[in-house]
């Protein structure tokens, strides 16, 4: 979880969704099925994330397993230590072998914590 004082927080998730313009990730697909698990797809955005800004990984949601196919898009969930919230577009690039590739990008401004 990003722990920054309250308003450096939600000004600190808007300066992430500058930053993640262009990043993708990829990660092996379960044997069973041409699917990458919610958490598998959370992980990978959040370390890319992390490696990225140099700040500690961001607590990502992601709602379901992503489809290995070319296309597909997914809408996950950054949620920021005061309880603000940015959405960020998956998007599969290609599907190679065994691995899902896709690029993210986060929405150019956060939601206030509810």
């Amino acid at each position: 979880m990003i722990k920054f004082p309250a308003k450096p927080a939600f000004l600190a998730t808007a300066a992430v969704s500058m930053l993640l313009a262009g990043c993708s990730a990829s990660g092996d697909l379960e044997k069973s099925e041409p699917k990458m698990s919610a958490e598998k797809v959370a992980t990978l955005v959040s370390e890319k994330l992390a490696s990225t800004t140099g700040r500690p990984k961001p607590d990502i949601s992601c709602p379901e397993d992503l489809v290995g196919k070319v296309g597909t898009t997914m809408r996950c969930k950054l949620t920021a230590n005061d309880g603000s919230t940015l959405g960020v577009t998956v998007k599969v690039t290609s599907v190679d072998g065994d691995q899902i590739n896709f690029d993210f990008e986060a929405d150019a401004t956060a939601s206030p914590a509810s």
